[in-house]
């Protein structure tokens, strides 16, 4: 039986494509943001401060996007599931080390370093292996595939604190390693960015009545090209405001007189909000316009920061908690999907790698200063206000490219 004519009978492969991202994306970033649940057994372990701890998670943060520079372009010649595959081992071994500490310098490495290179490789083939596969489902197809991270954070929270009160936080990092392999590894090997491969085309199609081949503008026309730089620039400020609660959320709700326990249960409401965003935001925004729903998702991020810096009950963090996580999840989602319909499918995990360097910075400096201002003043009024601000200049940015349109910012077919 030919590929085609087995095409015709099975499942269409982009969805087990979505299936394998959304996997990846759940272990590693939800393993990954649990963060926040081992900030007191780290506090108490090694007597450190809110800043230095911040520290570690934002080195981590900082990776993620910056080895994704060159791990969207290794995915784009060397086969996006081998890269994949080495993320999820360096993921893994970071974890190990991490559980193995006995000086906060060994959690730098183990966290900061192995964490931050291990989701870097993974993060973005994952997500740029969905994008051939669809051209008018798209937002919804890397929407779905990206509320990986929104579930895994809803799960991979409560999990870590689970095992941190069965064995500690020594034992906790050893169960989020065996998690990582065990998941990772299944769902890399099902990674596949070539549909012409298995004789299919974008959006399930086959035969002769396709839509036409991904295209793909060069690295070196996209570096020279007006709405990657406004992209760049505006994912780059609005990420020094999204790190900070997946760090300070559980203390600030500590600070308020909230138990522990309630804490980390409303945070895992970041990951059902991210969740759902992700997936509704992003099938609501093939209709409406994608450039314009990044707008609208930064200036939501800016009310609901607002309400975080008055929220001091467990009902109002939990709105916080819920809206911040599909606003959050409802830009992410959108960004890589506004990237190929500017610039083309083809080899776009090279130009989401490019994007995602605009992190680095934001991720770096976010959480850690936020971490420093509570050590010196006691408070997380300045850092919230900051997050208004940094959303609102974002949406600036962001609105500006909808208004340019893409009529000017569509690759020719190469």
């Amino acid at each position: 039986m030919s590929p085609r004519a087995s095409a015709k009978s099975s499942v269409f492969y982009g969805w087990i494509v979505v299936a394998g991202s959304f996997t990846i994306l759940f272990v590693t970033f939800g393993t990954a943001y649990s963060f926040t649940t081992f900030i007191e057994p780290l506090q108490a372990e090694f007597a450190a401060t809110r800043g230095s701890l911040s520290l570690v998670f934002a080195i981590g943060g900082a990776l993620y996007f910056t080895v994704g520079a060159f791990g969207g372009p290794l995915a784009d010649r060397l086969g996006h599931r081998w890269v994949v595959l080495s993320g999820i081992a360096i993921l893994a071994a970071g974890y190990l080390v991490a559980g193995a500490a006995e000086q906060l310098w060994q959690v730098y490495l183990g966290y900061g370093l192995g964490v931050g290179v291990g989701i870097g490789l993974a993060y973005t083939p994952a997500v740029g292996a969905v994008q051939p596969w669809f051209i008018r489902r798209r937002g919804m197809a890397t929407g779905l595939a990206v509320s990986g991270i929104g579930i895994g954070t809803l799960c991979a929270a409560p999990f870590a604190a689970l095992l941190i009160h069965w064995g500690g936080w020594r034992f906790a990092y050893g169960g989020l390693a065996a998690v990582v392999l065990l998941f990772g590894i299944i769902a890399a090997l099902v990674l596949d960015a070539t549909p012409h491969m298995r004789g299919l085309h974008a959006d399930g199609v086959v035969g002769d009545d396709r839509p036409p081949l991904a295209t793909s503008t060069p690295l070196r026309t996209v570096l020279r090209n007006r709405a990657f730089w406004l992209l760049y620039a505006a994912n780059g400020i609005l990420s020094i405001g999204l790190l900070i609660p997946f760090v300070h959320f559980v203390p600030f709700a500590q600070d308020a007189g909230i138990d522990r326990a309630v804490a980390v249960s409303l945070f895992g409401l970041v990951g059902l909000g991210s969740a759902l965003g992700r997936f509704l935001i992003g099938g609501l925004a093939d209709r409406i316009g994608r450039a314009r729903a990044l707008t609208a998702m930064c200036l939501g991020l800016a009310l609901v920061y607002g309400w975080w810096l008055t929220s001091t009950a467990p009902w109002q963090l939990a709105i916080f908690a819920g809206l911040f996580g599909a606003l959050y999840g409802g830009f992410v989602a959108l960004l890589p999907s506004v990237a190929a319909d500017v610039f083309g499918a083809g080899k776009i995990s090279g130009v989401i790698g490019l994007l995602y360097t605009s992190v680095a910075p934001g991720f770096l400096l976010g959480p850690t200063l936020a971490g420093v201002a509570f050590d010196l003043r006691q408070s997380y009024t300045l850092p919230i206000v900051g997050c208004v601000l940094v959303s609102l200049i974002a949406a600036g940015f962001t609105l500006i490219l909808h208004r340019q349109g893409h009529a000017d910012t569509r690759p020719t077919p190469q």
